[in-house]
C-alpha cells in the first residue's frame, strides 16, 4: 500500500475501529515498535547463494553505503529540519548498507536531512569484516575510516577529494596531482602514495588516474563553474585540470584488480542509486499524507521493512540466476509486480500467515520469468562487464594507450 488513508487502513483491518482510533495509536510506541520490527528483519539472514563473477570473488562481501532524502510536510520541521530555500523546510534521510552480492540491507537510520554523512563514517568499520569491500562516495570519504578497514584487512574503493595532501609512498615528496597527469599520454595511470595532510592519520593506497571523454570534462568544468559562482567564487585551476579524470583511491592490490578495471567494480555503486529508486518510485517512501510525526516514521519504517524483504528476496534469485544460467533479474519489474500484489498479500496476513507464505512463494516462482532482464549484446549490464575476461580488455586498453 503506496502511501494509505486512515479509511483505507480501517477497511484493511476489517476490525471494529475507526478512523479516530487508529489515528490515536500511532504513538512513540508504535514508533518503537517499528523499529523493532526493522532490527529484528535485518538481522534475520537467510541461507543464499551469492554472486559469482571473475573480479568479486576474492572478497567475502561487497558493501555500498549511500543515503536518500526526501521532503516532508514543513510542519515536521522541528523534528526533521531540512535546509529550507527553494527546498523544504522539513527533510528526512535514510543511511543505507546494501550487500551486493547477496542483496542484503543491513542498516536503516532515520535522520533530519541537514545531518552530512560524513557523520556516519566512524559506524562503517564495525559494519566491516576481514576481507569485505567497500564502495563509498565522496560524502563518506575519511582518512580514519579508510585506515580502520586497513587494519581489520578489508578493502576499500572510494572516489578521491580534491585537495587531499598526496605524498610519494616511499620518499614523501608533496606530488602536485595535476602537473603530473599533464605528462601523461595515456588513458590510465597509477602510483603508490600517501594521503592526508596529517601524518598519524595518513593513508598507504594506490592512486589511479582513468581519463574520461572530452565531453565529460567539459559537462565537470561547467558543475563546477556554475556551482562555485553560486556560492559567489571562481573554481581553482586544479578542479578544473582534473575534470579531465577519474581519480581513485584503494587498497586493492593491482593483481586482484587492475587500474584499467577499477572503474568497472566502483560502477556496481550505482546499485544502491538503483534500490532508491525503487523504494520511492514503486515503494512511495517519499510520500506521505499526515502532519503526524509518529504515523510518518511508522510509514516509513513499514516500507523500509518491505523493502529490506523484496531486496532480499531478489538477491538470491538474482544469485542462482547468474550463478547457473547467466541471467539476471530486474529490481525494477520484481518491485513492481510485488508492490501490485501488496494489498492482497496484507488481507492473507491478517487472516494466515501460513497462507500468505503460501501465495507469495508461488507468486514468486510465476515472476521469475516475466521479470528477468532481456539480454542485449549492444548494452551490457554491470554483471556482464565485470564478467568479461579482465586480462583481454588490459591489454586492448593498453594498447590503445600506445597508440
Amino acid at each position: 500500500m503506496k502511501h494509505p488513508s486512515l479509511a483505507g487502513m480501517v477497511d484493511a483491518i476489517k476490525n471494529k475501529i475507526s478512523r479516530e482510533s487508529l489515528h490515536e495509536r500511532f504513538t512513540e510506541s508504535a514508533v518503537e515498535y517499528m523499529k523493532i520490527c526493522a532490527r529484528f528483519i535485518l538481522r534475520k539472514k537467510i541461507q543464499t547463494q551469492t554472486l559469482q563473477t571473475k573480479l568479486l570473488n576474492k572478497f567475502n562481501r561487497v558493501f555500498l553505503v549511500d543515503s536518500s532524502s526526501w521532503d516532508i510536510d514543513p510542519k515536521l520541521s522541528d523534528v526533521f529540519p531540512g535546509s529550507g530555500g527553494n527546498a523544504s523546510s522539513a527533510n528526512c534521510k535514510t543511511q543505507t548498507f546494501y550487500e551486493y552480492k547477496s542483496g542484503e540491507l543491513s542498516l536503516f537510520e532515520l535522520t533530519p536531512g541537514t545531518n552530512p554523512d560524513n557523520k556516519y563514517t566512524k559506524q562503517i568499520p564495525a559494519k566491516i569484516k576481514p576481507n569485505d569491500l567497500l564502495l563509498a562516495d565522496l560524502g563518506y570519504f575519511c582518512l580514519n575510516t579508510f585506515n580502520e578497514i586497513i587494519k581489520k584487512m578489508a578493502f576499500f574503493i572510494s572516489r578521491f577529494k580534491i585537495g587531499t595532501c598526496i605524498w610519494e609512498a616511499e620518499t614523501l615528496k608533496p606530488i602536485e596531482l595535476e602537473k603530473v597527469l599533464m605528462g601523461v599520454k595515456g588513458n590510465a595511470y597509477q602510483m603508490e602514495v600517501k594521503i592526508g595532510a596529517d601524518e598519524k592519520t595518513r593513508v598507504s593506497c594506490r592512486l589511479i588516474c582513468l581519463r574520461v571523454k572530452e565531453e565529460v570534462a567539459n559537462q565537470r568544468r561547467m558543475r563546477l563553474k556554475k556551482e562555485a559562482k553560486k556560492k559567489g567564487r571562481i573554481p581553482s585551476a586544479k578542479s578544473l585540470a582534473l575534470a579531465d579524470w577519474t581519480v581513485m583511491i584503494t587498497n586493492v592490490p593491482e593483481k586482484w584488480v587492475p587500474s584499467e578495471m577499477l572503474w568497472r567494480i566502483y560502477a556496481i555503486r550505482w546499485q544502491i542509486e538503483l534500490l532508491f529508486k525503487q523504494i520511492k518510485s514503486i515503494l512511495q517512501v517519499h510520500h506521505s499524507n499526515t502532519e503526524n510525526v509518529c504515523r510518518l516514521k511508522c510509514e516509513i519504517y513499514g516500507k523500509l521493512i518491505m523493502a529490506t524483504l523484496i531486496s532480499r528476496i531478489h538477491g538470491t534469485i538474482n544469485a542462482e540466476l547468474w550463478n547457473t544460467h547467466k541471467r539476471e533479474l530486474s529490481m525494477d519489474k520484481f518491485y513492481k509486480r510485488i508492490q501490485e500484489r501488496a494489498f492482497h498479500l496484507l488481507e492473507l496476513l491478517l487472516t494466515s500467515v501460513g497462507k500468505a507464505v503460501t501465495y507469495l512463494t508461488k507468486e514468486v516462482g510465476r515472476l521469475i520469468k516475466n521479470c528477468m532482464k532481456c539480454r542485449q549484446p549492444s548494452r551490457k549490464t554491470t554483471l556482464q562487464l565485470i564478467e568479461e575476461d579482465i586480462f583481454l580488455i588490459v591489454e586492448d586498453l593498453k594498447s590503445v594507450c600506445l597508440t
